[in-house]
């Protein structure tokens, strides 16, 4: 290709980009359907920073005095609360837009490090709860694959209103990707694009969540944590909503969060950012007097330990991973960059799971494909990187001297721009001045 000639301005309304997708719906008439999170460039954690101890604090020292990072959920109600030795949990990805193998890691690299992995649409696989020392079963309008004995097997239950890239829309399975396993799973015709519902069909409120709830309580003996998880958009009234149903934990999921396949629009377009998000939803639980009493987990686009360490400080008990458990155990793998180009794509871009073409075996029912991903190496990959994550969470409490990384707190925080500072409701870095919120 040659390159563009020197003098040429590039329109910041339509740029290549934009053209190209154009030019793409108008020769398909075909809305484009992608996996991944929100691409654009919007406030995250990022810019926040922490305010390390110097004189005014004093830090804690790493190899002398400990800082605790266990948490504990489900204490509401639950008879049997579940307690993760780390604040990282992994998300709810299905088998099926995971292969069975992908599963399989998951559930050894979260057992490896004493913390959770949830099962996703679609059903418990035999290889994910066997691997999975404490599992979560997600209800999702779908109903694929859904059964009382499995409820009963799992350590908590998520119900699913929403997900952070697509709320108020459902998710996509394409028939390629619909094995016969898949099928017979989730009473599906094998071959066949799936399209999982937006809603559950038998409540359409809180007040029919909160029947819903006593219905899980009931059959589960009482014994497991009931979470809800919503897609980020309303996140007060949700949360506050939530709670009064009855839920045990709150799960909230910003739009970076990933989803295997979805409109494009419903991902760049839909939602708010996870760092207002996670603010929000505090204010609800504070105002309810039930923070810390009812859990708070917060997920979309967390990807290293400082992301959870200001999750944490904003008040959350902790944050979960889904498409970088994904990346950790193999995906997107620059030793396969030549075989990601030949799908149109390239290593560290790729984000057609819905395709089922993957080449690291993880998002795919190619049996091929699949037998690439080794799920001893892909789990211990996986734990290696929460291992890090942890580390990374304990360092920066530390340094704000704190002995248990829920001690951490929003005074410990500042922010770099104006948009980040009104969203979290920290100061900007410099000054005492929050937007919105008086001061100077």
């Amino acid at each position: 290709m040659k390159p563009v000639p020197p003098h040429l301005r590039r329109s910041s309304t339509f740029p290549p980009e934009v053209v190209a997708e154009i030019q793409r719906a108008a020769g398909t008439s075909i809305y484009d359907i992608r996996g991944g999170g929100a691409k654009r460039r919007i406030p995250d954690f990022d810019d926040l920073l922490f305010l390390g101890a110097s004189m005014s604090r004093y830090p804690l020292e790493g190899y002398r005095e400990a800082c605790d990072t266990t948490v504990q959920l489900g204490t509401r109600f639950a008879n049997k609360p579940i307690e993760i030795k780390i604040p990282v949990t992994i998300a709810g990805m299905s088998f099926g837009a995971l292969s069975a193998n992908a599963k399989e890691g998951l559930g050894r690299g979260a057992s490896e490090v004493g913390t959770s992995t949830t099962t996703g649409d679609g059903g418990m696989t035999p290889e994910e709860r066997g691997q999975s020392k404490i599992l979560v079963y997600q209800y999702l309008p779908s109903r694929y694959g859904m059964n009382p004995n499995d409820l009963r097997k799992a350590d908590a239950i998520e119900i699913v209103v929403g997900q952070g890239a697509k709320p108020g829309g459902g998710g996509m399975l394409l028939g390629q990707k619909i094995s016969e396993r898949v099928a017979d799973m989730r009473t599906l015709p094998e071959g066949i694009d799936q399209r999982s519902a937006c809603r559950h069909p038998d409540w359409t409120g809180p007040d029919d969540l909160a029947i819903k709830i006593q219905e899980l309580r009931e059959i589960t003996d009482w014994e497991k944590p009931i979470y809800v998880k919503v897609g980020a958009t309303r996140t007060y009234y949700d949360t506050a909503l939530a709670v009064k149903a009855g839920a045990d934990v709150i799960v909230v999921d910003g739009m970076q969060g990933g989803t295997a396949a979805t409109q494009d629009v419903f991902i760049e377009h839909v939602g708010i950012p996870t760092l207002p998000a996670v603010r929000l939803a505090v204010e609800a639980l504070q105002e309810l007097d039930m923070h810390r009493k009812v859990q708070l987990i917060v997920s979309g686009g967390i990807k290293n330990g400082a992301d959870v360490a200001k999750a944490l400080a904003l008040g959350a008990d902790a944050a979960s991973i889904g498409t970088a458990a994904m990346i950790a155990m193999g995906d997107n793998a620059p030793e396969l960059d030549e075989e990601y180009r030949a799908l149109g794509t390239a290593a560290g871009y790729y984000d057609d799971w819905h395709e089922g073409r993957d080449p690291a075996g993880i998002s795919t029912q190619d049996p091929e494909l699949e037998q690439r991903l080794d799920p001893v190496v892909a789990g211990h990959r996986l734990a290696n990187y929460l291992r890090v994550m942890t580390l990374e969470c304990q360092t920066l409490a530390r340094a704000c001297g704190k002995s248990h990384v829920h001690n951490l707190e929003p005074e410990d925080l500042v922010a770099l721009t104006v948009e980040a500072s009104a969203m979290a409701k920290v100061p900007l870095a410099g000054t005492s001045w929050i937007p919105g919120a008086g001061g100077y």
